[in-house]
């Protein structure tokens, strides 16, 4: 994908009014996507969750979110998608410093996700960011054969290496 030039980006709040449009990047984003109802849930159980916004030639788009869930000393990542048309740009990884910062507003000391085991591409943005592998769920997603693994990653926020 070519670079596209510098664009503004927001952050807010994801609101039920967000919903469509997110469920409508993460259909596109990948095969075995959120449903409306699962966005819906996590707003009214209160779970963090933000949207990106960019601004480019006059144009305000939503690029990408987060939904995160607090617990006794650690956040968990359930989900991070940008849009498949603004991949490549950085915003993921804008995303990441956006999650971690929250995590250690709060006072929590350790961030968790897990990946497909076959998303080699995220696997490298988690590392690049910080995440070591530390655990394994088998067949934790749902895929085309069956069922395929999930890694488990661990940040310590204290020493996020791309806070640094």
């Amino acid at each position: 994908m070519s670079a596209r030039p510098q664009t503004q980006q927001t952050r807010r709040a994801m609101t039920v009014r967000d919903v469509d449009a997110v469920a409508a990047i993460e259909a596109r984003a990948y095969s075995f996507p959120w449903t409306r109802g699962n966005f819906i849930d996590s707003l009214a159980a209160g779970y963090a969750a933000e949207v990106l916004h960019v601004l480019e030639a006059g144009q305000v788009t939503l690029a990408g979110y987060y939904v995160a869930l607090a617990g006794v000393d650690e956040l968990h990542l359930l989900n991070i998608t940008v849009a498949p048309e603004w991949q490549g740009q950085g915003l993921g990884l804008g995303l990441l410093h956006a999650v971690s910062a929250l995590g250690r507003d709060r006072g929590l000391s350790q961030l968790f996700l897990e990946v497909r085991e076959s998303n080699h591409r995220a696997r490298a943005l988690y590392r690049r960011f910080g995440f070591i592998e530390v655990g394994m769920r088998r067949a934790y997603y749902p895929a085309a054969n069956g069922r395929e693994d999930a890694v488990v990653m661990r940040l310590g926020l204290s020493m996020a290496a791309g806070e640094a």
